[in-house]
């Protein structure tokens, strides 16, 4: 089998599925363009103005978004989006509706804009971008360095006590002093270096951005981001200067950075994956804004909110949903999809609880307690007795009479690393089966119980112990990830096994309440929305995904959810929580809207997905699939042996450099982590760029592209806002201009990807160029022109090309195919270009 195959099959349209019909004639000129140009995309002759799109024409998404680019470069054409062709399906209904008076939509509706658009900075000098990066490296090097120091002292003050007794409490209080120290320090750096936030903007890699990088990165790197859930991260927000009432609770542990500009009234509740950062980063300057939350709000999953945004006492925002900049949502009511817009849900589906300060308190203390007496001397003294007792390190604990040369060193790094690497993987697959469903026995179903109690704390210990990223990056996009899901808990029922079932980030707050009907395929992302919060309460409920669904990326599914068999789900879509159930059709955009369930060309490699044919495929994908798992659980364990010999290395040499050798420890662990894993990406893939592709998920190709998934790539996000991510994209093969300002970007296939000089990417955002619906496979290259900017968890798929200085706005959908317009902005989910916003200048150069 051809380990990296490079063929390319060329996707064309499928005049098969044409259905003969009587043929209409166009009655307006709009009409008659419109089924022109369609006919010449689609490769057809003619087009009657009453063909539907999908079931007589046989198009699909890709074919009819290359239709829309094409009408809009037509200034006396009406512009048409994608949401227009599945709302309009046939060329008639579409001009009809397009050239036809449109009541005015509600101005609370519309993303508010600036009533000038912001001034263009020049972009950076490539002075001012080398310093930028050096002071940056510098101020890690420098950090690292005063971690040397401390866990030299601590180190030496450990071991100076005698018998365990005495060294579980030197662990206490030096673990706990060093874990207040960390804590404390960022807060410190703010108030030092910053000050109180302001409402301003500044341009990128200045001597303004070094300082708000460096707040930035302290703050999200503090441990109290563990304590997301939990009163203590309320208070570490205030401590930053945030204003926020009481009894607030806030799931989502992305940090706000500009706390000073957040206020969170008391009683408000902010489920995971939410952005509230406070900033954003746009057309390469950073803009702080302040974002107002009143009392009692509700703020669902996945939700992003700009600058300058509010919402009033009571206010509810729904999941996938976004707040655009200047954007309110007034007291009382209750507002969905991107941009956001009123709506008749409610999303708090719990009834609230007697409220109890001295509960909240208690739950508090309670975990501080537990952190300083057990995990912290655990730790601290778990690695000081580990350094002591283990035989094999005693050689190296004598300075230097274990040479680097000495194979020695090497047998000792061999050993423990295959020790803790592969004891690690057996203890943790114990642990997950078994004491999580003890821990459920305690929870009860569409039970409604208080927040910051025993069964609070119990379903925050089965989501953190079922949700390891390990076992799911292993097992995921092969067979074996179903067993490992029932394994957890999950109700499967009967599995149509097809070797891609799940992606590998399927999340969920507890695994026991998540059903998943018989034939359905889960792409990467998804988050099963199976518990219910108010403030003051909770309550898990039954998530049921029914049969033969296909969900695509990045989708929160609650319980309650309106969708039966036979759905698709489309990356980024909004699963409703009222209407009546859906069946049979495909669902778009937030708030969502149907679409067809699938089109004729998606249904051509059908014939593999069943019979001896599926059997036999099947079993040729599991072979290669177990190729690859035990690939990369190699990988993995030569990375722990790598840090494991530089850090035996480091102790032999510590009685002569000290400090000095745990700081270099610590910054070449990070350049190490980074240069391979890029060459183990780089190595399977041959040095060679992919190449855009149509196939079944059955053809070998696949397999092979889906194993370039696998490889870890968490490294990224330490060097995110520095030039250090720039130089890592172009080594992964990122066609990558020059001083790109990328904020937190995730690139699912580099090579097919190439982003142009002064672009600024957010965080949270996602460049995909690919899609996996049902069996089908499909690839191919994107293009973000010099000078965008794509906002905070913005999402581009693929095929897609932005012209130079376009705009995506926070949280939106573009979708495959789509041609952005050079210096236009859009918004939305499904994206559409935002008709109204000013014109906007072109950068300077």
């Amino acid at each position: 089998m051809d380990e990296n195959p490079v063929e390319v099959l060329t996707p064309e349209p499928d005049e098969s599925a044409i259905v003969n019909r009587s043929y209409s004639e166009s009655a307006t000129g709009t009409e008659r363009d419109f089924a022109e140009m369609l006919a010449d995309v689609a490769c057809l002759e003619w087009v009657s103005v009453d063909s539907h799109f999908f079931d007589d024409l046989g198009a699909n998404s890709l074919v009819m978004a290359q239709f829309c680019a094409r009408v809009r470069k037509r200034a006396d054409l009406p512009s048409v989006s994608m949401k227009d062709i599945y709302r309009y399906p046939t060329v008639r209904s579409l001009a009809t509706a397009l050239t036809e008076a449109r009541p005015v939509q509600p101005a609370a509706v519309e993303p508010s804009l600036p009533a000038t658009p912001p001034e263009v900075a020049a972009p950076a000098g490539r002075l001012q971008y080398v310093l930028c990066g050096t002071l940056q490296f510098l101020l890690f090097l420098g950090y690292c360095c005063l971690a040397g120091l401390v866990t030299e002292q601590g180190y030496k003050w450990v071991s100076a006590g005698t018998g365990l007794i005495e060294i579980y409490l030197r662990s206490v209080l030096f673990g706990g002093a060093g874990f207040i120290g960390i804590c404390v320090f960022p807060i410190v750096a703010k108030w030092i270096l910053i000050g109180r936030w302001k409402t301003r903007e500044f341009p990128v890699w200045s001597l303004a951005y070094l300082r708000f990088w460096t707040v930035k990165t302290l703050v999200h790197a503090n441990p109290m981001i563990l304590f997301a859930g939990s009163p203590l991260y309320v208070l570490y927000l205030r401590a930053l200067g945030a204003r926020i009432g009481k009894g607030v609770t806030i799931l989502s542990p992305t940090v706000p950075v500009c706390t000073d500009l957040l206020t969170i009234g008391a009683g408000t509740v902010i489920r995971k994956d939410a952005f509230f950062l406070g900033y954003r980063a746009h057309g390469g300057r950073i803009q702080t804004g302040r974002i107002t939350i009143g009392r009692d709000a509700f703020i669902g999953e996945k939700t992003v909110l700009d600058i300058d945004t509010s919402m009033g006492d009571g206010a509810q925002l729904g999941h996938t949903s976004t707040l655009h900049c200047g954007q309110v949502v007034p007291a009382g009511q209750r507002w969905h999809g991107c941009p956001a817009q009123p709506a008749d849900v409610d999303y708090v589906r719990v009834e609230p609880m007697p409220y109890s300060t001295l509960r909240r308190a208690g739950y508090g203390l309670a975990g501080v307690v537990q952190l300083f007496v057990l995990y912290v001397p655990l730790a601290v003294g778990g690695a000081y007795m580990v350094l002591t007792e283990v035989p094999a390190l005693d050689r190296v604990l004598a300075p230097g009479t274990v040479k680097f040369t000495s194979s020695v060193l090497y047998l000792d790094a061999l050993l423990l690393s295959l020790v803790v690497f592969f004891g690690s993987l057996l203890l943790g697959l114990a642990v997950h089966f078994t004491v999580p469903r003890l821990l459920n026995l305690m929870i009860k179903p569409d039970k409604v119980y208080p927040l910051y109690g025993l069964h609070y704390s119990t379903h925050r210990a089965i989501a953190r112990m079922t949700n390891v990223k390990f076992f799911k990056w292993l097992f995921g996009d092969s067979s074996y990830i179903v067993h490992y899901l029932r394994g957890l808990g999950y109700d499967l029922a009967r599995v149509e096994q097809t070797g891609s079932n799940f992606g590998t980030e399927v999340q969920h707050e507890t695994p026991y309440l998540s059903s998943v009907g018989s034939g359905t395929m889960v792409a990467d992302g998804l988050s099963i929305m199976n518990a219910d919060y108010s403030s003051t309460s909770f309550r898990v409920s039954r998530t049921t995904i029914g049969a033969h669904n296909f969900l695509g990326n990045n989708i929160a599914y609650p319980a309650g959810a309106r969708t039966g068999d036979n759905c698709l789900l489309a990356t980024k879509v909004m699963v409703p929580l009222d209407g009546k159930v859906r069946e049979g059709v495909g669902l778009l955009g937030s708030p969502c809207f149907e679409i067809p369930r699938s089109v004729e060309r998606d249904g051509r490699f059908d014939h593999l997905r069943t019979g001896d044919e599926l059997h036999r495929n099947l079993a040729a994908k599991n072979r290669y699939n177990i190729r690859s798992m035990v690939f990369f659980l190699f990988a993995r364990w030569v990375h722990v042996f790598a840090l494991t010999l530089l850090g035996l290395a480091t102790i032999d040499m510590y009685g002569v450099f000290g400090q000095i050798m745990i700081a270099l420890y610590l910054a070449g662990s990070v350049a190490f982590t980074a240069v391979y894993f890029v060459l183990v990406e780089r190595g399977i893939a041959a040095f060679r760029a992919l190449q855009p592709r149509l196939c079944s998920i059955y053809d070998p190709y696949f397999w092979w592209h889906e194993r370039l998934w696998k490889v870890p790539d968490e490294y990224l996000n330490i060097f995110n806002g520095t030039p250090f991510k720039n130089v890592i994209w172009r080594m992964l093969g990122v066609r990558l201009g020059s001083r790109v300002f990328d904020d937190g970007c995730y690139l699912t296939e580099r090579t097919l990807t190439t982003i142009g000089d002064y672009c600024t990417l957010n965080a949270g955002s996602k460049i995909q160029c690919h899609s996996q619906e049902d069996g089908t496979f499909k690839s191919d290259h994107s293009t973000v022109g010099a000078g965008c900017t794509l906002g905070v968890g913005a999402h581009v798929h693929y095929g897609v090309t932005m012209g130079e200085g376009a705009v995506l706005a926070p949280d939106s959908f573009l979708m495959k195919g789509e041609e952005v317009p050079a210096y236009a902005q859009w918004a939305g989910n499904p994206a559409t270009e935002m008709r109204d916003a000013p014109s906007q200048p072109q950068p300077v150069t």
